[in-house]
């Protein structure tokens, strides 16, 4: 047995370990959320004895993506958390009515953690940030900051409404949106040029290109840049770093307000610039399942639709199909937990998703 496979052997002992801890956490009547409490109550098995390991959360089925629609918000508040402050969150929403999560501390155990795997020399410690992305009522502002500020700097954050972009793109108001693209960049070169301290970026893929249109990230004091966006394809990974990053590192990550961040394989030229990510394990898990089968996870090379399951004792949510596709991956020296590469929009909503400024 090799060194990875031992490791990747005690990860799943941990997460094994974890599953259990979390889901008696959230089906305890004393710390539980009422969301969950009341689904107990509707099973013919209690969650809290008979999960014993990760596998056993395909118990539940499917999360159900209206399960976080609406109100009250609250019912997803744990018991054990009742007396802390609450953070609400949304994800999705363009349409509709939005879906909440709520937060406690999740966001910044989640980008201090990210934050220990960053390169000093390139992010430096007590450098200032620039936030060029979705703000609004997204944990993602609030998160940037808290990074900014675990790693001894301030961050100067940038309004966008991606809403606003997305509506006026559906109804092919396209100068209007690089207007409003304009209207975004021009802000990031006021404080690029005002604050000298600004070393460390994070933006997403098209903005990143648009910025760079606009300023040399080296004549502007950039090192390192962290990108996030559904746009991350081998032929823009290339390009930024042939042509945009001008020797600044690029750290680019997979996230949303369910999941945390998933963190990207160390760069390898023999990947051919596709990225592949890993959860945040056991906090988070990711797997690619058959699109038919939500149950069936397939083999490594394959392509498929990315399932999350997100365990921590704030927010516990099982078997969630999300908006992606991705080609399954194994363990890494990393990362010794399964990948996903080349995360893409979910084809068979393609003509659903609006990427806007993404």
């Amino acid at each position: 047995m090799s060194d990875l496979e031992k490791r990747a052997g005690l990860a799943k002992v941990d997460l094994d370990a974890w599953t259990r801890e979390v889901v008696q956490w959230h089906f305890d009547p004393e710390t539980g959320c009422p969301f969950w409490l009341n689904f107990r109550a509707k099973l013919d098995w209690d969650p809290a004895a008979e999960v014993t390991c990760f596998d056993d959360l395909a118990r539940f089925g499917e999360f159900q993506d209206e399960w976080l629609r609406g109100g009250p918000v609250r019912r997803w508040v744990p018991k054990g958390y009742a007396d802390k402050p609450i953070y609400v969150f949304e994800t999705g929403g363009t349409t509709g009515v939005p879906k909440y999560r709520i937060a406690v501390d999740d966001f910044r155990t989640d980008y201090s953690l990210f934050s220990k795997g960053l390169d000093d020399e390139h992010f430096p410690k007590g450098s200032d940030w620039l936030m060029l992305g979705p703000s609004g009522p997204r944990r993602l502002r609030l998160s940037i900051e808290h990074l900014a500020q675990v790693r001894g700097g301030m961050c100067y954050c940038i309004d966008l409404d991606p809403r606003w972009v997305v509506k006026i793109t559906k109804k092919g108001r396209m100068r209007e949106l690089e207007e409003y693209k304009r209207h975004v960049v021009d802000q990031a070169l006021v404080i690029l040029r005002a604050h000298e301290n600004v070393k460390c970026l994070f933006t997403t893929p098209k903005l990143l290109e648009a910025l760079c249109e606009q300023v040399s990230l080296k004549q502007a004091g950039i090192t390192g840049v962290f990108c996030g966006g559904t746009q991350m394809t081998p032929q823009f990974h290339r390009f930024a770093r042939e042509e945009l990053l001008e020797g600044a590192a690029f750290a680019p990550t997979y996230g949303n307000t369910l999941m945390g961040l998933a963190c990207h394989k160390p760069f390898d030229p023999v990947d051919n610039y596709s990225i592949t990510y890993h959860a945040p394990q056991p906090r988070a898990v990711l797997q690619i399942v058959d699109p038919d089968d939500s149950s069936q996870v397939v083999p490594y090379g394959e392509c498929g639709r990315v399932k999350l399951t997100a365990l921590t004792k704030e927010f516990f949510v099982p078997n969630f199909p999300e908006r992606d596709e991705a080609t399954r991956t194994p363990p890494c020296e990393a990362y010794p937990w399964d990948g996903v590469r080349d995360v893409r929009p979910f084809s068979r909503l393609q003509s659903q998703v609006v990427e806007g400024v993404y």
